[in-house]
């Protein structure tokens, strides 16, 4: 296994001095409009979660799944672990049927898509039958928060980060003309929304950091490695692939997990994501989410003196 080595006190205290420079506003698009065939869609009005809006689908407006074609949809971590056990398969043979690899565009880090149907990806998701949704009950984030947009903001100088919505309008959608009223908060209540941003939250965290350092080139100035894409994308999209590394590699050999947090993840797979996120951002930000054994922690420090002439 190969990882990022620890910071010893004095490069902590120039990361920081690099932080302070370099560090900037961070504002990620979670989830925004799915289609780019309106003009401008997005209605410029912050919501938050008591905030109310009009709005209601069902199989009597006339746009019914008209917003299911044609839509650009990013599936982060735990949308892939429901709808890979949705459909009995194991997560590589799910991304080899139903996703195309793509890239995060404010990242630069490899994600997956949805694959849709048509030459041009402009056709019908290719779980839409002509009753509505067949994977309606493990359906992605995307679907159930649509109408609303999420983005993401951290200020530079805040450590907190701040999640709000956003009204998508889109031309074909007539579900804005319903009568029906509701909080944010009840929406996304009613949608199932809290465990898939309980999982993906960790994911989402990592992009917005890449994104904010991209101007700097990169984290401490940068870009991660080729390797480090490999271990995200890893992370990201194939639960069995991760618990192998995890439990096969180096990997417990460097980093102290208590044991019955290890029983936890040789069994979840929600856990082993989270284990996974942590470990991404030990790796690329030398957060410490994750504790090194101490005989690997002495040893990096030992090199890393030595490399600079320290005594």
């Amino acid at each position: 296994m190969t990882a990022d080595e620890p910071l010893d006190g004095q490069e902590d205290q120039d990361e920081a001095a690099y932080r302070s420079t370099h560090e900037r506003d961070q504002k990620l698009n979670v989830f925004e409009s799915v289609r780019v065939q309106s003009a401008n869609p997005v209605e410029p009005v912050k919501l938050g979660p008591g905030d109310s809006f009009r709005f209601r689908c069902h199989r009597g407006v006339s746009c019914w799944n008209t917003c299911c074609h044609g839509a650009d949809l990013t599936l982060p971590p735990y949308d892939i672990l429901r709808l890979s056990r949705h459909f009995g398969l194991r997560p590589a043979e799910f991304l080899e049927r139903y996703t195309v690899p793509a890239e995060h565009e404010d990242a630069r880090m490899p994600i997956v898509k949805l694959k849709m149907g048509g030459d041009d990806g402009g056709g019908a998701c290719p779980f839409l039958a002509e009753e509505g949704c067949t994977v309606y009950a493990d359906r992605p984030a995307a679907c159930r928060y649509y109408p609303l947009g999420l983005i993401s903001v951290k200020l530079k100088d805040s450590e907190a980060k701040e999640d709000f919505n956003f009204l998508v309008r889109e031309d074909h959608c007539r579900g804005h003309e319903e009568a029906q009223t509701q909080t944010v908060a009840e929406f996304c209540k009613e949608q199932g929304v809290e465990p898939y941003e309980q999982i993906n939250r960790g994911w989402i965290d990592i992009l917005m950091k890449l994104a904010s350092w991209r101007p700097a080139g990169g984290f401490m100035g940068k870009n991660p490695s080729p390797q480090a894409r490999q271990m995200f994308f890893m992370v990201s999209t194939d639960v069995d692939r991760l618990r192998t590394f995890v439990f096969e590699s180096r990997f417990l050999q460097v980093y102290a997990i208590p044991e019955e947090a290890l029983e936890l993840v040789r069994t979840s797979d929600e856990a082993l994501i989270r284990l996974g996120l942590d470990w991404m951002k030990n790796v690329l930000f030398n957060e410490p989410t994750l504790e090194m054994r101490e005989d690997v922690l002495q040893g990096a420090i030992a090199r890393a003196r030595s490399e600079t002439g320290g005594a």
